[in-house]
């Protein structure tokens, strides 16, 4: 089965997002926009992982979970991998608010997947972002760039972790489809959890 390590925004965070690109998802042909129930934050990617494996890493991706302090995070902004748009293949929207935190929880879920052996020692590094769209071959998205520049979401408090599966287009499924296998919640902060919105996401897709 093909797993990933994700947050999912809440509802009405999606919805903001999902107001902001609606004037803009004609401006570039060739862009294939992300179905709303796809949307995620992924904080690690950890490929095939059989039964046996999974066993092994479900208790210590639990105890790596619990580990980390909810955290305040917002959407902002607009970006594509690779470079400066010119040539694009992905756009994206950014993560702000505590950055520091996200990165440190995602080492974490990494490294439980590297102890189990679903990841190589060296795994390229975190670079928090949230996929809009994709395009098989590359494009020019500078104007959807400058169009979403402005873009921000109202802060929200991410409460969980998601592990996710996916399920490629097939005899089974007719799209890519994402299933959550679990959800564990990150520790209630000192501070008594902050003034966010909830982000426990559904139990089904994301």
């Amino acid at each position: 089965m093909r797993l990933f390590v994700a947050l999912v925004p809440p509802p009405d965070v999606l919805d903001e997002l999902e107001e902001a690109v609606r004037p803009h998802r004609d401006a570039v042909p060739g862009l294939r926009w992300v179905r709303r129930e796809l949307l995620h934050v992924t904080l690690t990617f950890l490929g095939e992982v059989d039964d046996r494996t999974l066993a092994r890493l479900l208790p210590r991706l639990e105890r790596a979970v619990a580990r980390h302090e909810r955290m305040s995070l917002s959407l902002a902004g607009a970006g594509a991998f690779p470079g400066s748009g010119t040539h694009a293949r992905v756009l994206w929207t950014g993560l702000f608010g505590d950055r520091r935190g996200m990165a440190r929880l995602a080492a974490s879920t990494t490294a439980a997947g590297r102890r189990v052996g679903t990841l190589p020692d060296k795994h390229r590094g975190f670079r928090p972002h949230l996929t809009l769209a994709r395009s098989r071959r590359p494009v020019d998205v500078r104007p959807l760039l400058e169009a979403l520049s402005a873009f921000a979401s109202a802060p929200w408090t991410a409460e969980s972790v998601q592990l996710m599966r996916s399920h490629l287009p097939g005899k089974e499924y007719g799209e890519l489809t994402y299933e959550s296998l679990k959800t564990w919640s990150l520790r209630q902060s000192s501070g008594g959890g902050g003034a966010g919105r909830s982000s426990g996401g559904p139990h089904g897709r994301p």
